[in-house]
């Protein structure tokens, strides 16, 4: 298990690749460096790709939560990532984010935009943040006690691994015939997202609806220059399209690529694909392009 130094915390990372041409993976919520690991073997030769688990999540540190939460904020998370690519000296990267990993991102990319170059966005929570009443916050609270539950929303995460019947409400998820290693590291995962901090499990939905309700980043998104490429599952249920499109309109170099038959979890559900788009977008780079 690797970890590196970041400010108070330590937070567990991988690697893998060892090319001139550096890509920093920043994962989604309750999730961890691990779920680019089935795709990560198809990258293009070229690339170093490295994988750094939030604080509170996979192999890092998990600080007890102060009462408002503040100590898991978006802000956090970047400044965290950042003091770890100070520790692994990287200068300069490319960034690839899933899910909440996005929005984490956009503020990496304005506290200090000349470190970065291209940003590949799987289902990304957008700079305009994502509002969490208290119904789906309690939620969260059920999940921390129930891996059965966790299970089943998790699954939603991933839909085209589950036969669709099986994804009604009371029902128990169950996985297609032949997922092989896909269904062996989900099974992993939700045995990793039940060890969370609560500073995950509660301080992301509630970050994340500050973030929404400041509008501080939604105002900055313009200052966004970094070419994106962005991709929405046409499955996926936790990312509003709206918000993509927004953020595409918003920023001055953003593309949008709505993807059929996978949800909000290409990286785990289609990793071979995940691993296409990703040599696409960044393979073939030379090893500074600022």
């Amino acid at each position: 298990m690797a970890r590196v130094q970041a400010g108070e915390v330590q937070l567990g990372w991988r690697e893998w690749g060892r090319g001139d041409v550096t890509v920093v993976f920043i994962h989604g919520n309750l999730a961890s460096k691990d779920w680019i690991e089935l795709a990560a073997p198809l990258f293009p030769t070229g690339l170093r790709v490295i994988a750094i688990d939030w604080r509170g999540c996979g192999d890092s540190d998990r600080p007890r939560p102060v009462a408002d939460y503040s100590n898991y904020s978006m802000q956090q998370h970047a400044e965290d990532m950042l003091a770890a690519m100070d520790s692994l000296e990287v200068s300069y990267c490319h960034l690839a984010t899933h899910s909440t990993g996005g929005i984490i991102a956009a503020r990496m990319l304005l506290k200090q935009p000349q470190r970065f170059g291209r940003v590949f966005a799987l289902d990304p929570v957008t700079p305009l943040g994502m509002t969490f009443n208290n119904d789906q916050i309690g939620l969260f609270r059920s999940m921390m006690t129930s891996k059965d539950l966790t299970r089943s929303i998790m699954a939603t995460a991933a839909s085209s691994l589950f036969v669709p019947e099986s994804m009604a409400p009371n029902a128990v998820p169950r996985f297609r015939e032949g997922l092989g290693d896909i269904q062996a590291l989900f099974d992993r995962i939700i045995d990793q997202t039940f060890g969370v901090s609560e500073g995950i499990w509660i301080g992301t939905p509630v970050n994340l609806t500050r973030e929404k309700e400041s509008r501080e980043l939604e105002r900055r998104m313009a200052e966004l220059r970094h070419p994106h490429l962005v991709l929405w599952g046409e499955w996926d249920g936790w990312i509003p399209p709206a918000d993509l499109r927004v953020m595409a309109d918003a920023m001055p170099d953003c593309r949008l690529v709505i993807v059929p038959g996978v949800g909000h979890s290409m990286n785990l559900e289609r990793p071979a694909l995940y691993a296409g788009y990703f040599g696409a977008w960044f393979g073939g780079l030379p090893a500074t392009n600022r």
